[in-house]
């Protein structure tokens, strides 16, 4: 790989609009692990790839130690098909937790819905005078 397509923390930190310091957390993690020109780290196509896929994994609410049994999948085997097979698993397991969540969401608006409803009601007998000559 050209020495060109190396950044430094501060430039992939910028790309990816995140903080050195979350950069520096993945690599203590595991999840990245670039090289060294003097005392700077020097991050290559393959460090930048894994940040995309890191930040994407997380944003689909995949924890960090999911990401990383990815990535060593991918790193121990010649083809993909572990990788995509433990992707699906992980994906259909998010998927239901996602869709129970979801529900539970739901619920809870529904709830508050009706409390709120409930709530006007009630101040709507408080506020009216007509109401509350006629109980005189």
């Amino acid at each position: 790989m050209a020495e060109s397509d190396a950044v430094s923390i501060g430039e992939l930190a910028k790309k990816f609009d995140i903080t050195p310091r979350s950069i520096r957390f993945y690599e203590e993690q595991g999840l990245l692990s670039p090289g060294r020109v003097g005392q700077n780290r020097s991050y290559q196509k393959k460090d930048q790839v894994r940040l995309k896929l890191i930040l994407r994994g997380k944003r689909l609410g995949f924890l960090l130690a999911e990401i990383k049994t990815l990535f060593e999948l991918y790193d121990s085997h010649s083809n993909s098909v572990a990788q995509l097979e433990t992707m699906l698993s992980m994906t259909k397991e998010k998927r239901t937790l996602m869709l129970q969540q979801l529900h539970d969401v739901n619920m809870v608006l529904q709830e508050l819905d009706e409390v709120e409803h409930r709530c006007m009601d009630e101040l709507a007998e408080l506020t009216n005078p007509t109401k509350l000559q006629r109980e005189s």
